[in-house]
């Protein structure tokens, strides 16, 4: 047991020395972030970077984007995936194996290639520039509809049968019995959507061109020009970015134990 506790406190003290470094990195002079001598610690601690960091980049303007746009995309992928998980895994109709196959094989594409595509269409209705273009690829995800179906199958047939013989449609199954009993599935696939959309930035770089609709990692790109990069700033405005997702994290920590502990990642 002791031996466990120790190995993990290792692999932690490892995985979170670069988050580390950023911090320390984010308090020193610009003229000493690339000493010949490593040290944690500058020969100042500059926690005016913070603030210059914040108004480098209007970063209040950037989070207030970057929050509305992870709150409503992860809103609406968990309706869309619940909705086709449930008829993955309950609904009967010719071919839903060979469709789900499908649309679990397209997680084996790099997004990348879509990306052309998608801005070709876009381009054609005229919706480049706008969160409606940011938000609407990432909804339809093999990855949610994977993990909820795999959760959803492990739902006793039973309970919906005692439903339905009460007289509930299948909409109201789905409400009333079904999508209590996948919660924590949800709260996992809710974490991991917020995450994606929060740190994405190769698809917003190529769909928004007005400043004033950009979110945070396209912001922090601005602390890089011609002249170089301030290098302080750039790690004060990236601990600033990961505070929020901390966040969330450690507030959907329970719910993400329960449904590991549930078998969200299981399923027959």
């Amino acid at each position: 047991m002791v031996l466990n506790t120790t190995g993990a406190w290792i692999v932690g003290a490892i995985f979170a020395l670069p988050l580390i470094w950023t911090f320390f990195t984010a308090l020193k002079p610009a003229n000493e972030v690339f000493e010949r001598n490593i040290t944690f610690i500058g020969s100042q601690v500059l926690w005016s970077n913070f603030v210059d960091a914040w108004n480098e980049i209007d970063f209040g303007r950037l989070l207030v984007n970057s929050l509305a746009i992870a709150s409503i995309s992860t809103f609406f992928t968990i309706v869309v995936c619940t909705l086709t998980a449930f008829a993955f895994s309950r609904l009967r109709f010719r071919g839903r194996d060979a469709v789900f196959i499908l649309f679990v094989l397209t997680l084996t594409l790099p997004s990348e290639i879509a990306i052309i595509p998608l801005f070709l269409g876009f381009d054609t209705l005229q919706l480049t520039d706008t969160w409606v273009a940011l938000i609407l690829p990432g909804l339809f995800g093999a990855f949610g509809t994977f993990l909820l179906r795999q959760f959803m199958l492990q739902v006793p047939v039973e309970l919906e049968e005692a439903a339905r013989i009460d007289g509930a449609s299948t909409l109201r199954i789905l409400w009333s019995v079904v999508i209590p009993l996948v919660r924590p599935a949800m709260s996992v696939l809710a974490i991991f959507a917020f995450l994606g959309s929060w740190n994405a930035f190769l698809w917003p770089l190529i769909i928004l061109s007005t400043r004033s609709k950009w979110t945070i990692p396209l912001g922090l790109a601005g602390f890089s020009s011609m002249t170089g990069t301030q290098w302080q700033l750039l790690m004060a405005g990236c601990i600033l970015t990961i505070i929020p997702t901390i966040i969330v994290v450690s507030l959907s920590q329970r719910q993400l134990v329960a449904a590991i502990g549930a078998g969200a990642f299981g399923g027959r």
